[in-house]
């Protein structure tokens, strides 16, 4: 056998030993070549009398990270390229069989007689994990970075190489689905609980561990190819009635059925259990190749995945300059998002100097990570050593002098000009002119604050999202003057923070903050106009937002909203806001008080037990009351939809986003943007911005000018144009 990506060693026992290590990689993903060698080494262990079985494992620090999905995205193209040319019926032929060769192989390797042990070391995940269940045993190493899973359901996809059904046939089907529905990374210890994994040894132990199973004189038979193999619930019992029929009512509720993949995966493991194993198998490909093509897919594959990967590799990075070297960041401001900053920077083994304006403040934001970080331990993920040593990378205090010999400062004070021009001049005053000083800042412009600088070239943004710990965008803001050097150090902090970044421009509002405010916005509009609030609030969630726009505007603060307002009035005139969102917003903070969340009173109610429910007084603030039902649904998700992607549409035109991948990236993780549209420009790529256009001019006649058409959208329709194709990113690819 000629192989690249595998060492292939039988020792005296007659126990294979496959080593999977790719060359130039840092994970093992699976591509058409290791599908053909895999296949090759399958067939040696079975057709060799003299080997007894197989081990199958890793030679790096990881098992596999799953299939390489740009492989799928170019089984995706080829189908769109084969039914041009030969019809869709020959391509979904041509793309079933294509789609269906990992499937087809790890059953050939399950049903070859011989026994294979997956011995795995760190990540195991997607196809690569359905590759260790296809094995007829799995030990693991005791590593704590040892992760097992099945993901493929947020980036579009379903497990397609045999996991849905193998997974539906190891454990009952309520815990099969939520395993396969949340596409969670399992830690050793549950897997084990799950009966996922059959052993958990030290690491140096793996390869004996799983070769004496082997020794023992196990049988390579899989449970479901035993002649007395019982399903753990048959569909047609009145256990299994408990469960289909609320999987699909709790589908429903849930996903308001946006996600093709969660679909088929229920339906894979419905009519899969009805039928033997292979043909199960084949009902899984054929579903698999049904969601692979949807645009919904090819989307979020493309947005959640390979972009994002880009992006986390340093895609922005200007090139040429070397990396930055953090050992300590300086937070200013021990608030809920300094202490959120301290305990990410803390936790991605960076010392961290956290600043209040007293020591008792100071001690508070520490305090907060020891709080996260217990939350943790109680948990049973993580342990006291590890708290103990978070929190001595935190120094809390009043001295500014405490910043001498930082790396990086990032202040996230109060969202005051004259408050943040103290806090950089305090900083200034004790730090080298080297330094990049980092602003926390959601709305003030980047350019302006640098004004209050000394050295304005190594001033940038860094616009963290609420809570910090959980979020995983970072908006880094190029101010006028700001440098490369500044961006170059910022990414790399981002990066070790284990976050993803997007690069913008200087605007009021930057990016997130401004097509946030959109939907909010229309929100707004839509109560003045008389649309029921709670309408308003769940056809949001119809569309794809995780909330409502009034919820939103609860969680970010209604005082808040009502400030950018006056603010944004009092810089560009009357004409720059709407009446009627004044006059709400006035009323609802300087008339009623209610400034969301934060005082339990906004345009919902707050109680101290029992969920949050909407404010009656909503519909007394209502001049006009519509009728539900002359109100049509599709027409308020394409307004809370269509108003974000069009703002998207004007920043990228405006030059303040400068990268598609970016606009998508960042509106999914920043405010939650329908992710199955892929993100805000691969929602007008997906519905085609010829469409698009005639959409926003309806939009436009019936509700005004704020839905009219950009010039570049305008162009881009006549031209018949997508963004990808006009605006394709430059990749700049690291070895993965």
């Amino acid at each position: 056998m000629n192989l690249t990506n595998f060492k292939f060693d039988v020792d005296a026992d007659g126990i294979a030993a496959v080593t999977w290590d790719m060359p130039g990689r840092s994970m093992n993903v699976i591509d058409l070549k290791v599908i053909e060698e895999l296949s090759a080494i399958v067939d040696k262990v079975k057709d060799d009398p003299a080997i007894k079985g197989a081990v199958v494992t890793s030679a790096k620090d990881s098992f596999s990270a799953g299939a390489d999905l740009e492989m799928l995205d170019g089984l995706a193209k080829v189908f769109g390229e084969m039914a041009a040319g030969q019809g869709e019926e020959a391509a979904v032929a041509r793309l079933f069989e294509d789609s269906r060769q990992l499937s087809l192989l790890y059953r050939r390797l399950e049903t070859s007689g011989k026994p294979w042990v997956a011995a795995i070391n760190g990540t195991a995940l997607g196809g690569g994990f359905e590759l260790a269940l296809a094995c007829h045993h799995r030990v693991a190493s005791d590593n704590p970075k040892t992760r097992v899973g099945l993901p493929e359901v947020k980036v579009g996809l379903f497990p397609g190489a045999g996991g849905t059904t193998r997974i539906s046939r190891m454990m009952p089907p309520t815990d099969a689905l939520q395993l396969l529905l949340k596409g969670d990374q399992l830690r050793v210890d549950r897997a084990k609980a799950m009966k996922l994994i059959d052993n958990v040894v030290p690491a140096e132990n793996l390869l004996q561990a799983a070769k004496d199973w082997i020794k023992a004189g196990n049988k390579g038979v899989a449970p479901w190819d035993q002649p007395n193999y019982k399903l753990p619930v048959k569909v047609y019992s009145p256990a299994g009635m408990q469960v289909f029929p609320a999987a699909n009512a709790i589908y429903r509720r849930e996903t308001y059925d946006n996600y093709p993949a969660i679909r088929a995966m229920l339906q894979t493991v419905y009519e899969g259990l009805q039928l033997p194993m292979d043909l199960a198998l084949r009902v899984e490909s054929r579903y698999f190749t049904k969601v692979i093509r949807s645009p919904e897919a090819a989307a979020m594959i493309r947005s959640l995945f390979v972009s994002m990967q880009e992006l986390n590799k340093g895609a922005r990075r200007p090139e040429g300059l070397p990396p930055a070297s953090l050992k300590k960041v300086g937070v200013i401001g021990a608030g809920f998002m300094g202490a959120g900053i301290a305990y990410v920077t803390a936790q991605a083994g960076i010392d961290v100097v956290l600043i209040d304006r007293d020591q008792e403040s100071a001690d508070k934001g520490k305090a907060y990570s020891h709080k996260l970080v217990t939350n943790q331990i109680n948990k049973g993920r993580a342990k006291t050593a590890d708290r103990d040593e978070l929190l001595a990378r935190i120094t809390p205090t009043a001295d500014y002098g405490a910043l001498q010999g930082c790396d990086l400062v990032i202040e996230a004070v109060f969202e005051d000009r004259k408050v943040k021009a103290e806090a950089i001049a305090k900083a200034e005053a004790v730090i080298s002119d080297k330094i990049v000083f980092g602003s926390n800042t959601s709305t003030l412009p980047i350019t302006s604050l640098a004004n209050e600088s000394k050295r304005p070239k190594n001033f940038i943004g860094v616009h963290f999202f609420s809570p910090v710990e959980k979020m995983m965008l970072v908006e880094i803001i190029m101010g006028k003057k700001t440098s490369n050097a500044a961006l170059a150090v910022a990414l790399d902090y981002v990066r070790a923070i284990r976050k993803t970044p997007i690069v913008v421009n200087d605007s009021r509002g930057f990016y997130t903050s401004r097509v946030v405010g959109t939907y909010i916005r229309e929100g707004h509009l839509m109560l003045a106009e008389g649309v029921p609030p709670a309408m308003i609030e769940n056809v949001g969630r119809m569309a794809g937002m995780p909330v409502g726009p009034l919820s939103l505007n609860d969680e970010v603060a209604v005082d808040l909203a009502w400030k950018i307002l006056k603010a944004t009035e009092a810089d560009l005139g009357p004409e720059a806001v709407d009446p009627r969102q004044k006059a709400l917003l006035e009323e609802m903070v300087e008339k009623r008080g209610r400034y969301g969340r934060k005082n339990a009173k906004g345009f919902y109610d707050y109680p101290e037990k029992g969920p949050k429910k909407l404010w009656p007084g909503l519909e007394d603030l209502q001049k006009t009351k519509l009728d539900p039902d002359t109100i049509d649904v599709n027409e308020i998700k394409h307004r809370l939809l269509a108003i974000q992607a069009l703002e998207t549409a004007r920043i990228f035109d405006e030059g303040v986003l400068t990268d598609v991948r970016e606009a998508d990236v960042g509106s999914i993780l920043g405010f939650g943007f329908a992710p199955y549209s892929g993100g805000t420009l691969s929602y007008i790529d997906m519905m085609g911005t010829k469409r698009f256009v005639e959409l926003c001019k309806t939009l436009e006649k019936k509700y005004g000018p704020r839905f009219k058409p950009s010039r570049l959208l305008l162009e881009m329709a006549k031209r018949n144009e997508t963004f990808y194709s006009r605006f394709a990113p430059a990749r700049r690819r690291e070895a993965a």
